[in-house]
């Protein structure tokens, strides 16, 4: 990307076509775009300020470091310094990652160094002082933008004289007689390997698989009076993902981080978070006390688990994924919170209370009943879902005309099936409508809720019987009808359950809104009337698994004219929401997105809500307000079966 400034944007553009013209003379460009744009330019930037994050992660998921990454040349000698820099790489055995300041001759630069073993870091080490050398006979600095500090003040004498090491010694000894300020930098430096962070810190690691004998491969974490010794979770990986970007304090665009939007506070942010957890898997760390930690519970207390930022944090760091390890490796042979038994076993709760409907749903409104409840963890002042009876469920099920062999699946998750039954008939008269045959997959369960409150193990039993259902040995497309279930199979399936027949299975999954925004792509067009106006809450796992915009697509194809979209998570966000001490800030985090949304929206616009959890935030919101999936939506005959 190459930027030319001028007076005018003629003169600016004249510029690029001259490079261009200039560059394809002498065979060096394939192709080429000016962008002159205001809005396009800025999405352009947008990928430079993200440089560092994008760049911190190879797409075989090795993790990248910044420890040569702002050495910089006169301009004029850049190509000769890059021509002996990435030899130097190579003879290391690193892989370089570049992302410069080109046209200032600085070099931003990340390299998959391994910083965690001892022979890694005399490596590291090594090229670092070679890499020093270097940059000097092309007459460069070690520091083009940024300070010296510990990463390079033992290399200053590479760079400067004898003599001007001892006027900077000089200096600051008669303004800091008694060495208080910055010790270790610039003068009497501490050695730049010495204190690396990753020192002790053993490597991430997947989910599934055998524990290893390897000690090595383990790390010793205490857990209240008793001491584990683990296989590295992946929270290792995602806390040291993160390296300070700060995306996470945005207050708009995207949907990262929810609970830093309604606090604005850092502890409740993806950096905040993450930056404990660093703290908590160094070996000389402070805190090694797990969950049962003050400070872990307090940094990851308000995480809603929305799965955000691992789409919206440039280094894709999962602090859901984080958490649901930190809480399992806890809770692992303890009494769990009721709540962990209550909604985290929901799916197995269901099929019991759907056979006891109208009992079930009077004692959910007994206000006794929701007192107890508070008392045990699930908020009083939560509007909880009914359950749909048993027979009401059949019928919608034999309504949908499910057919064999057919050419896609629909699978019918359990919040679907017991509480919004009559999606199952709209989305397979939708899709029937997009020319496919519809057929059914087997019941069974994602284990997204065990999921979302620490149960790995029971979590990955559940998705593993799913795999072995759901691999019927086609390809045909599965179209899951919650996202946040469809989420969990597309990502959770191929990390928990690992396998060939998992990575087919993930393939092979959509969300409702993906599968017919593909249909729109082909051509197809709902046949129902659109409304005039609607308001759009896209589950935030959706969003983060498979991006947020199939359903303002389709909206658009229908004929919407006026679309409000929600910009963040709805603040429920599964069983956060409904927790009797995360009541106030689910809230909050509605003030924030779903709550000036339906303000701003016209009078009787359609809200759509494909989120079981975002749903029940509409409702909580306001009672007169019936959202709807887009499924009802797009099916012109759903008004025939509203109870």
């Amino acid at each position: 990307m190459v930027e030319f400034s001028a007076d005018t944007l003629q003169l600016a553009d004249t510029s690029c076509q001259e490079l261009a013209d200039k560059l394809g003379a002498n065979g060096r460009v394939v192709d080429f775009r000016i962008v002159t744009d205001p809005v396009e330019r800025a999405k352009l930037w947008r990928v430079r300020e993200d440089g560092a994050g994008l760049s911190s992660l190879r797409i075989d998921g090795v993790q990248t470091w910044p420890g040569w990454e702002d050495s910089a040349v006169a301009p004029e000698r850049l190509a000769d310094y890059l021509a002996d820099l990435l030899p130097l790489v190579q003879r290391y055995g690193y892989t370089a990652l570049m992302y410069g300041h080109f046209g200032a001759g600085c070099v931003h630069m990340r390299l998959d160094y391994d910083l965690r073993s001892d022979s890694g870091r005399k490596v590291f080490s090594d090229f670092t002082r070679d890499a020093a050398d270097l940059v000097v006979t092309h007459g460069g600095s070690l520091s083009g933008e940024h300070g010296d500090g510990r990463a390079r003040s033992e290399l200053l004498e590479v760079m400067y004289s004898r003599e001007m090491i001892g006027i900077f010694r000089a200096f600051k000894h008669l303004w800091d007689p008694a060495q208080i300020l910055n010790p270790g930098i610039i003068v009497h430096p501490v050695p730049f390997a010495a204190s690396l962070a990753l020192e002790g810190v053993v490597k991430p690691g997947p989910t599934h698989g055998e524990l290893t004998a390897d000690p090595g491969a383990a790390v010793v974490l205490s857990s209240g009076n008793r001491e584990l010794l683990k296989v590295s979770s992946p929270f290792v990986g995602n806390s040291h993902a993160c390296i300070g970007v700060g995306r996470c304090r945005s207050t708009s665009g995207g949907f990262m981080c929810p609970s830093y939007r309604a606090t604005k506070d850092e502890k409740d942010s993806t950096r905040g978070r993450a930056r404990v957890l660093q703290e908590l898997t160094r070996a000389n760390g402070n805190s090694k006390d797990g969950w049962s930690s003050p400070e872990v519970r307090e940094a990851l207390d308000l995480c809603l688990s929305c799965k955000a930022c691992s789409t919206d944090c440039p280094t894709g760091v999962d602090i859901a994924e984080a958490k649901s390890e930190l809480v399992d490796e806890y809770y692992r042979g303890r009494i769990r919170p009721f709540t962990h038994y209550s909604i985290g076993w929901l799916p197995r709760w269901l099929p019991l209370l759907t056979r006891v409907a109208p009992l079930a749903n009077l004692g959910a409104s007994f206000r006794p009943f929701r007192l107890a409840g508070e008392w045990l963890g699930i908020s009083a002042r939560r509007r909880l879902p009914a359950f749909a009876a048993n027979g009401r469920i059949r019928k919608r099920v034999r309504e949908a005309e499910f057919a064999d062999n057919a050419d896609i699946l629909v699978f019918i998750d359990s919040f679907t099936r017991a509480f919004r039954p009559e999606v199952v008939p709209a989305a397979a008269r939708v899709l029937r409508d997009t020319g496919k045959s519809v057929g059914c997959t087997p019941d069974a369960c994602c284990g997204l809720t065990w999921i979302s409150t620490g149960q790995r193990e029971g979590a990955r039993r559940r998705l593993a019987q799913l795999i072995s259902k759901l691999d019927d040995g086609t390809d045909r497309d599965i179209v899951v009808l919650e996202p946040s279930c469809a989420a969990t199979i597309r990502d959770e399936g191929p990390k928990l359950v690992g396998g060939d027949a998992a990575e087919r299975v993930a393939a092979r999954v959509r969300s409702f809104s993906v599968a017919v925004d593909e249909a729109v792509t082909r051509g197809w067009k709902p046949k129902a009337l659109p409304p005039e106006s609607a308001v759009l809450q896209t589950h935030c796992h959706e969003h983060a698994v498979f991006g947020s915009g199939a359903q303002k697509r389709v909206l658009e194809a229908w004929g919407v004219s006026s679309l409000v979209e929600s910009s963040s998570c709805c603040g429920v966000a599964g069983n956060f929401g409904f927790e009797a001490e995360h009541f106030d800030m689910s809230m909050k985090v509605a003030e924030h997105s779903i709550i000036p949304s339906i303000g701003q929206a016209d009078a009787g616009a359609l809200v759509l809500t494909d989120g079981f959890s975002c749903a029940m935030q509409v409702s909580q919101v306001d009672p007169e307000y019936t959202s709807k999936h887009l499924a009802v939506a797009l099916d012109p005959f759903s008004a025939r079966w509203a109870d």
